[in-house]
């Protein structure tokens, strides 16, 4: 079994928080991931900085950004997943990592570099399913699993095609637009959004974006989603602690941290 067949046989939602490596430099955001896992996060989405991510929205954008700046690489990025997957051998990390770092590595190579560092997933936001023949194959022949958005208002054709290549889970997008925490995903709409997807077969569905506060994880749960992936909220979180280019207290940052993820993933049980 996979890290994420282990998971999701539990039985119980899952609570997945988005980190972006290297913010606000690549020490700190270990110790952040190891943060939230203890907390008790059941897998982490960990970003790789880059320099024009459509996908997100202004504060995971900042994060893009302030790693940069620090100077992050997708070598370096390599190197957290290769320390985190030593610290959690089970663990199930997916990587969210836009589609112009695969290409500039050469898909074979890309692949093949996330997988020996201790990835299982990898979702390229800017790549749609309709493209992901060669990426599908590559990852596939690298044993990484390759995840596809499931947009909330896609055609049929689109979910079908997102069911049939998604291996590991798939990522329902909850409402339109991009990334970020000030607009709320909506009770309303929720569990069409994951009829829709399921109606296709498929890995377990994982619902995204807007996904901020613990009644937004019932909700999740509620409308026959696997889990739920939270992003802008814990970069927002982090932001806060930050002085100039680290964190001000790591002591006072993990604190918060644990605090709120630990009340998301009770949101996941008490459904």
């Amino acid at each position: 079994m996979s890290r994420y067949d282990k998971l999701f046989a539990k039985g119980e939602g899952a609570f997945v928080p988005f980190i972006m490596l290297s913010d606000p430099t690549p020490e700190d955001a270990v110790e952040i991931v190891a943060a939230v896992v203890e907390a008790g996060a059941d897998a982490v989405e960990l970003g790789v900085p880059f320099s024009d991510p459509v996908a997100d929205g202004p504060a995971i954008q900042g994060a893009h950004v302030r790693a940069l700046a620090g100077g992050a690489t997708v070598d370096k990025a390599l190197a957290q997943i290769r320390t985190i997957r030593e610290r959690y051998p089970e663990l199930p990390i997916g990587m969210l990592i836009y589609g112009n770092v695969a290409h500039a590595r050469g898909l074979e190579r890309f692949y093949r570099e996330f997988k020996e560092a201790g990835a299982d997933s990898v979702l390229l936001p800017d790549v749609p399913v309709r493209e992901s023949a060669p990426f599908s194959a590559a990852s596939g022949a690298a044993g990484i699993e390759p995840i596809y958005i499931a947009p909330a208002k896609a055609s049929e054709k689109t979910l079908e095609a997102v069911a049939a290549n998604s291996r590991g889970y798939i990522y329902a997008i909850s409402r339109d637009g991009v990334t970020g925490a000030d607009k709320e995903a909506t009770v309303e709409g929720l569990r069409e959004v994951v009829d829709n997807v399921r109606k296709f077969g498929g890995p377990p569905v994982l619902l995204g974006f807007g996904i901020s506060k613990p009644e937004h994880v019932r909700d999740a749960i509620a409308a026959g989603a696997a889990g739920a992936i939270t992003g802008s909220a814990i970069t927002n979180i982090i932001a806060k602690h930050l002085d100039g280019k680290r964190v001000a207290d790591m002591g006072a940052l993990k604190a918060e941290l644990t605090q709120y993820v630990a009340a998301m993933k009770s949101a996941t049980i008490a459904s």
